[in-house]
Formats: C-alpha cells, sequence, structure tokens
C-alpha cells in the first residue's frame, strides 16, 4: 500500500478549493453582468433620475401643464408654427415692467424641482405624463415649479424662444377641418354647458330696476356652446364705440345701459339711431341686445314696453343722439351720481346667452377672428386645457395715437409698437394694473395662424394688482356692486376672489385688445381722488373682511 506525504495531499485539496472559488466568482460576476446587460438591476435607477436632473431645464421650458410623450415632442419639434413675420425687437417697450418683475421675482421662494418618479415609468409616454407641472400654493399641495413660470407654446423659462405647438393631436384631439356644426359639437361635448332663455323681463336688483333683454338681437336664442358674447356696460355718450367693436368682433354682444332720469329718452334714441341710421346697422340689429338700468330714486317718467320702441323710427337725418354730448350734460352729472359700474357688469354677463363670456369695456376693441379661433382651440382640448385648476383666457391690451388705425393683427401690432404708435394699456396711468405676465417675451414672438395659449400666469408677485380682462364663464365670481367707476379699484374684489380661488390665467398668443385711438395720460381729479380714498376704507374695512371670509385667504394674494 501507497501513502502520501499528509503536506502534499493538503495542498490538492486547498487547490481544488481555489478553483471551485475561481469559478463560483466567475459564474456570479457573469450573473451580475448580464443583469446589468438587459436592464434588470437597480442600479440604473439612480442614474436614470441623474440623467433626468441634468435635464430639467429644458424639460422645464418645454412644460405643456400635464406632459406630452416623446413622440409627440418630437413630432413637436419637426411642426414648428408658421411665422407670419419675422422675429422683431419690440421687447424694449417693456423693459421696465420686467425689469421691476425681476426685483419682486428675487423675494419670492424659489420653485422646487420637478419629481424624477418618472423615470420609473413603464415607457417613454408614461413617464412623460407622470409628471405634470403642479401649481405651488400656501397649502403645500403641488409645487413642481413656480406658477410664475408655467410655460405653454414658444416661450421657455428666462425667456427663451422654444417652438410653439400648433396641432397637438392627442388621443382625443381633434383637427379643425372647417366644419361649422362639427366644431360646434365638438366644443358642445367638452363645455357640456347649459343653454340660457331670452325673455324680456324687468327686474330689480337691490337699489336698481332692470330692463332685461329689453332690445333684443336679431340672432334670437342661441345655443350656450356656439359663440362667445362680448359684455359690456355704458351710457349713451360712448355708443359711438359699438360698431367699430361690431366690425372686429362679429358675434353676439350684451350691453347694459345706464338711464337714469332724463338719460332714458336720448338713450332709447341713440339705439334706434345705432339700429337703423349706420351702414353698419345691420351689424348692431344681428348681434347686439340692450339692458337698461336705472336707480328706483331716479326712475324716467315714461318707460314704452319692448314691443313698442320702435313703432316710431329716429330721423336719420338729425346727428345721432350721443354725438358731441359732454358727459357733464348727463342727468347722471347733474344729479352728482356715480357711475355704477360693476353692477352694469353684472347685468350685462348674467343675460348672456353662451358658456364663454369677454367681459370687457366697449372701449376695448378685439382682434378680428378672435371667436372661431377661440372655439377651435377649445375644441383641440390640448393637454393644458385638461387642468383641473380653474382658468380665464386674458388678452393683452394696448393704446394707439389719436389718428391712428387699430391694428387687426398681432403682426401690425408689432409694427405699431416700434414705430411708436402703440404702447401698452395704461402705460401712464396704472402700468402695474394692466401689466401682463411675459409680456415682452408675448410680443416678441411670431404670430401664428392657430390660437393658443402662451403662458400660464398667476396674480401674484409683481402682478398682484393686476386687473385683466379676460374670457371667461359664467362660473367666475361676480364684480362687487357696490363700487363705482369714479372711486376706482373697482375690479380689485373680483380679482383677489380669483387669486384666492387658485385661478390660472392662460394668456392667448394672438389675441389683443386696443382701446379707441387716444392714448391716456394722468389727470389730475381732486373728485375722484377723494371717491377713491373713500374707496379704498371701504374695501379695507369692509369688503376685504368678507372676502376673506366667503373665500379664504391665500399666501401672495392681496386687494
Amino acid at each position: 500500500m501507497r501513502f502520501e506525504p499528509l503536506g502534499q495531499k493538503m495542498f490538492t485539496r486547498r487547490n481544488w478549493l481555489l478553483r471551485c472559488s475561481i469559478l463560483i466568482n466567475v459564474a456570479v460576476i457573469l450573473y451580475i453582468g448580464s443583469q446589468l446587460m438587459i436592464g434588470g438591476g437597480n442600479n440604473f435607477t439612480n442614474g436614470g433620475g441623474f440623467m433626468l436632473q441634468d435635464q430639467q431645464p429644458v424639460q422645464a421650458m418645454l412644460q405643456v401643464n400635464g406632459g406630452m410623450s416623446a413622440a409627440q415632442q418630437v413630432q413637436q419639434q419637426q411642426q414648428p408654427p408658421t411665422p407670419k413675420n419675422p422675429p422683431n425687437q419690440v421687447g424694449e417697450t417693456f423693459e421696465s415692467e420686467e425689469k421691476q418683475q425681476q426685483i419682486n421675482a428675487a423675494d419670492s421662494p424659489a420653485a422646487a424641482p420637478a419629481a424624477a418618479a418618472a423615470a420609473q415609468a413603464p415607457d417613454a409616454a408614461a413617464a412623460a405624463a407622470a409628471v405634470p407641472p403642479a401649481v405651488a400654493n400656501e397649502s403645500g399641495n403641488g409645487g413642481s415649479s413656480d406658477p410664475s413660470q408655467q410655460v405653454i407654446g414658444n416661450i421657455g423659462a428666462g425667456g427663451i424662444g422654444l417652438p410653439n405647438e400648433v396641432n397637438n393631436t392627442q388621443a382625443e384631439g381633434y383637427i379643425v377641418t372647417g366644419d361649422e356644426k362639427e366644431l360646434e359639437e365638438r366644443v358642445r361635448s367638452l363645455i357640456n354647458c347649459f343653454d340660457h332663455d331670452y325673455h324680456q323681463q324687468t327686474l330689480q336688483r337691490g337699489d336698481f330696476w332692470v330692463l332685461q333683454n329689453y332690445v333684443r338681437a336679431d340672432h334670437g336664442e342661441i345655443k350656450c356652446h356656439e359663440s362667445i358674447t362680448y359684455t359690456t356696460h355704458a351710457d349713451y355718450t360712448f355708443l359711438d364705440n359699438l360698431v367699430p367693436l361690431l366690425e372686429r368682433w362679429n358675434a353676439p354682444v350684451s350691453i347694459a345701459m345706464h338711464a337714469p332720469g332724463t338719460d332714458f329718452q336720448p338713450t332709447l334714441d341713440s339705439i334706434r339711431y345705432l339700429r337703423e341710421c349706420l351702414p353698419g346697422s345691420h351689424l348692431v340689429r344681428a348681434y347686439t341686445t340692450f339692458h337698461i338700468y336705472f336707480g328706483t330714486k331716479h326712475i324716467p317718467k315714461s318707460v314704452p314696453k319692448p314691443q313698442d320702441v320702435f313703432k316710431t323710427g329716429y330721423n336719420c337725418s338729425l346727428p345721432a343722439p350721443y354725438f358731441n354730448v359732454s358727459s357733464g350734460h348727463l342727468y347722471k352729472a347733474q344729479k352728482k351720481l356715480l357711475y355704477p359700474v360693476n353692477v352694469g357688469r353684472n347685468i350685462a354677463r348674467d343675460a348672456a346667452l353662451t358658456h364663454f363670456i369677454l367681459a370687457s369695456d366697449i372701449e376695448l376693441y378685439p382682434n378680428p377672428g378672435l371667436v372661431k379661433k377661440f372655439l377651435e382651440m377649445i375644441a383641440r382640448n390640448e393637454q393644458y386645457l385638461r387642468r383641473k385648476a380653474p382658468r380665464v383666457f386674458p388678452l393683452a391690451i394696448f393704446e394707439v395715437e389719436e389718428n391712428s388705425p387699430v391694428p387687426h393683427d398681432k403682426t401690425e401690432l408689432q409694427e405699431f409698437l416700434r414705430s411708436g404708435k402703440a404702447i401698452p394699456f395704461h402705460k401712464r396711468v396704472c402700468a402695474s394694473c394692466h401689466g401682463v405676465p411675459k409680456s415682452k417675451e408675448w410680443m416678441s414672438a411670431n404670430e401664428t395662424d392657430e390660437l393658443s395659449v402662451f403662458h400660464i400666469g398667476k396674480r401674484t408677485g409683481y402682478y398682484v394688482h393686476w386687473e385683466p380682462i379676460y374670457i371667461g364663464t359664467h362660473a367666475d365670481p361676480h364684480y362687487d356692486e357696490r363700487l363705482s367707476w369714479e372711486g376706482k379699484s373697482d375690479k380689485m374684489p373680483q380679482g383677489y376672489a380669483l387669486c384666492v380661488l387658485d385661478y390660472e390665467f392662460h394668456i392667448l398668443d394672438n389675441a389683443f385688445l386696443v382701446h379707441k385711438p387716444g392714448i391716456k395720460v394722468l389727470k389730475k381729479d381732486n373728485r375722484r381722488a377723494m371717491l377713491s380714498g373713500k374707496t379704498n376704507q371701504l374695501i379695507r374695512k369692509i369688503i376685504y373682511p368678507e372676502l376673506k371670509i366667503m373665500y379664504g385667504m391665500r399666501k401672495g394674494c392681496a386687494i
């Protein structure tokens, strides 16, 4: 029998164990490597998060309120909007506003970064949809980005221009075909509105008598989804603005006429003249519904029934009843009455037959074609219109020189701004009251064929006293009827309510209003200054405490 040395036997066993260990290690390494190659490991979770973090500045500029799929982003880049004019340098007009905005922005808290959870989504489309930009509020909900930096279309953070979204054909999207019935059906299915009656009624509203639908437009009853109603107010001395407004609007107008005492008859005569004696009278008859209101202590001597108003026509050889009449000749002025501007606004708004309304002033003329393009935008129902927050659609406002024509589109408006013929509205009276977020970038952006949302803003920061004029709905808060035109600040309580209710302001890219030619300057008015002081006291001591109870409070909102 042969015996091996003990040391040699132990060496052979160790050699065998070493080889087995090497084989096991190689197998483990191969297994780990295979898992990494096929993406089964968890090590790329952090790597993906890092990549998203690097891409966030670009992603923030491409946000379209809810996100879009990777394929849609590629399609968007391949299909930029068709510009109507070359790039321009009109932004200088808004330099002072933007500087002030930057000063105020420096004091505001930084926006929270976008969530990186989208990296774990099963595919690119789900990842994009997983991170909708949320609006920060004082309760801490949402907050993925600063609401003042919410971006739509061709504006990015810091004013960097990006391609605009022209046709976002989503799964439930809509492509405009020009078929009016198809468009109406599409809008009706999306807004789910209720039709309003068109009856003539005599009503009491606080201390006022109201003749609702006193002179009705020939369009008769219309469906709530069919159009947009321009709602406004005036006394008869402002009616020279009606035909120029209608020539550009070409859609329903609901106007509340303040006609106390002896102002009632010239108001009726002015309506007759407008409906019978002008080249544009067919527009007045077709689209304009007149409501008349007056205080209970200032009732006219006689009020004819609606069916008797036009039994006698107006002598068209006479001048217009509103021609060359100063406000000092009005019954209102002689009795030292205040103009109840918000009563008129609410009367005209409540009587509107359509779901969408543009509550504006009669001297503000919209760019032509706005109604159809807006409804087409609603029909497309792009991602930003599916957000849960309530919204309105503000229009940028401008003034032009007294003898200047009114620009018809954004391209022409940009030319006016470059030449100095146009300026932002009330720039020389109250620039902060009508300054629009991202206005400098708005004016630098090319006009496109379609109407879209350019930027989503908030009534906070520099814009905390913003008084926007916007397309909204009947669901929006009413105007406070205790305030007068003479006392100023008449839209501030409503603006505060919009802010506290967390409204988003979806600023339209190719829509604007232009004031009747003539640039306003600040004039000293001792009476209005005194009334303004009283109004401020009323707001501070009575209205604001009421609003805090009725609507609550929200950080950043002020009146």
